[in-house]
């Protein structure tokens, strides 16, 4: 919860954030008239379970697997949560992949037909929320990733809250009120910046209107592409940084790089292009996938792959991902030993040796860090584990093995051996601070269960709420069409009577359970079928009709 982007965002955002356990940042929402905390993590299963309804009513069956990509950038503990997400939401999830290298495969595949030749390519993708570059060589169907760089914490929103912030100036400089404690009048105009943003990328200027913005005030300003690029212009700029260290990191000249393709909404941005364009001295940017739809694309590829059912276009390929960060451990001097460098080609397995440092001592404690500092308290705490029952012994003695282990996905395991007595003491990290642990993660699958069912009751409520309601409007408007001789019976007064009531309690019940509603619709279709069939009978049209035909 301390974290300076966590205090920075929460600035902006329109609903509130708590410190929970371990000052893990929980998201405050109402349900059911009550105040509930929710995780990130619980957040992004309710997004995955929604893409999940999707892809199931589309495809007209089940779904339980899933590749699920992340940016590249990310690390240890970001890629478990995400996992963790997959988990709740019930899904299997059989490999977490970097967006970039998922972009790299539908790049790859649009290619193949017309180049079998070796290529260096450079993914530029800059999203929503988060930035990665990564440099990979493509050849004959092999994807080798070479170098990774980003910023997990910059795109479209930080453009969108710079221009956010120049328009609350501009209303408290034009009508002396204040708007920025207001989530409303934020998430209004927040909104409107995003969509200038868009007409930005294809016109010069444009206008941000909204109506009754803030204590019934209308605002309206206009914003010019050099005015936008101004405000930006700084994050801008930062964008090169990770490009220029993944060509260096990668040991390229950034002439020897072939293609340098174009990944998320934000590179429609016509300065993010100028600037990547200069940086390459003016060579031509690739723009041949749609870079919306390419990481999902490259994702259903990687899948299609696990689960063998990929056709003789992807059956060859292979790929190769690197980890974003090196990995280690801390040596009683406070310095990193790293086990894994960054861009090591994952998965990888490296091994070392250690020894105690001091006299009789039987266990040894192994603070595992990720980062790129060399002070370990200057870098990320994955977690920490003791490996016991060392024989007592003169320090140095000991002849400990400590493994690292990075699978596919990016997840580290690590493990501990005392080969002095060739016993084995396998100790994985499982459950780093802020991390979910397994029985967390159990109720929460419960409690999403639970939420899905309620969501699935209340959606049912409302199927038949409607349906009720629209059978007794159309007999409404039956019988307001209907011919003189329905007079005659009172029939019509006796119908509209019926759809009164059922309209009157309809609005007075809206929260009735199914059985109620069913009833109380069965009990109009008794008043009023028989009626319109009769009146279908006397019109000369013939056998009486279902009452689904009339409807």
């Amino acid at each position: 919860m301390s974290d300076r982007f966590v205090q920075s965002d929460i600035k902006l955002w329109p609903f509130k954030v708590v410190a929970g356990v371990d000052e893990k940042p929980m998201v405050e929402v109402t349900y059911k008239g009550k105040d509930i905390q929710l995780s990130a993590e619980e957040i992004s299963a309710m997004v995955l379970l929604k893409m999940r309804e999707t892809a199931e009513a589309y495809i007209s069956s089940s779904v339980k697997d899933a590749v699920i990509t992340v940016p590249a950038y990310f690390n240890d503990s970001q890629r478990h949560a995400t996992r963790d997400a997959g988990t709740i939401a019930g899904l299997n999830v059989l490999r977490i992949i970097s967006e970039p290298t998922a972009a790299a495969i539908a790049y790859g595949l649009d290619k193949k037909a017309t180049s079998m030749d070796l290529k260096n390519v450079l993914i530029f993708d800059l999203g929503g929320g988060t930035f990665d570059v990564s440099l990979l060589t493509i050849n004959k169907g092999n994807f080798e990733v070479k170098a990774t760089s980003g910023d997990t914490h910059l795109g479209g929103e930080d453009f969108d809250n710079r221009m956010l912030n120049h328009f609350v100036q501009a209303f408290q400089k034009k009508h002396k009120e204040d708007i920025s404690g207001n989530p409303r009048a934020l998430r209004r105009l927040r909104t409107a910046c995003e969509r200038a943003k868009r007409n930005l990328s294809f016109t010069t200027d444009t206008a941000v209107e909204i109506d009754a913005l803030y204590k019934g005030v209308d605002f309206h300003a206009s914003i010019t592409r050099a005015k936008f690029e101004e405000l930006n212009m700084d994050l801008f700029t930062n964008c090169m940084e990770p490009v220029e260290k993944c060509s260096t990191d990668a040991k390229m000249d950034k002439s020897t790089i072939h293609e340098v393709v174009l990944v998320g909404g934000s590179t429609r941005i016509p300065m993010i292009q100028s600037l990547l364009q200069d940086f390459f001295n003016g060579k031509e940017l690739c723009k041949s996938i749609n870079p919306d739809e390419a990481v999902a694309y490259g994702a259903a590829v990687q899948a299609a792959i696990l689960s063998g059912e990929g056709d003789e276009k992807v059956k060859d390929l292979v790929l190769l991902d690197v980890t974003p960060l090196s990995l280690g451990v801390d040596e009683d001097s406070g310095i990193m030993n790293i086990f894994i460098p960054r861009n090591t080609t994952i998965p990888t397995k490296m091994e070392k040796g250690f020894t105690t440092v001091f006299d009789e001592q039987t266990s040894v404690s192994f603070p595992v860090y990720e980062g790129e500092r060399t002070r370990s308290s200057d870098n990320n705490l994955l977690g920490e584990f003791v490996l016991e029952g060392i024989p007592p012994a003169p320090r140095g003695v000991a002849n400990l093995s400590v493994c690292f282990d990075l699978d596919a996905n990016g997840i580290l395991n690590v493990s501990a051996v005392d080969k002095s007595t060739g016993n084995k003491n396998m100790i994985t990290i499982t459950n780093e601070k802020g991390r979910l642990s397994k029985a967390e993660i159990d109720r929460l699958v419960r409690e999403a269960l639970k939420y899905k069912s309620e969501d699935d009751e209340h959606r049912n409520k409302v199927e038949s709420r409607n349906a009720f309601e629209k059978y007794a409007y159309s007999m409404r408007n039956t019988i307001y069409n209907a011919s003189g001789k329905l007079e005659e019976y009172h029939d019509k007064k006796k119908i509209s009577d019926a759809v009164s009531n059922a309209i009157q309690w309809l609005d007075s019940h809206e929260l009735a359970d199914i059985d109620d509603t069913t009833n109380k619709m069965e009990e109009l279709k008794c008043v009023c079928n028989p009626i319109i069939a009769k009146m279908y009978k006397q019109s000369g049209i013939g056998s009486e009709p279902k009452i689904e035909e009339i409807l």
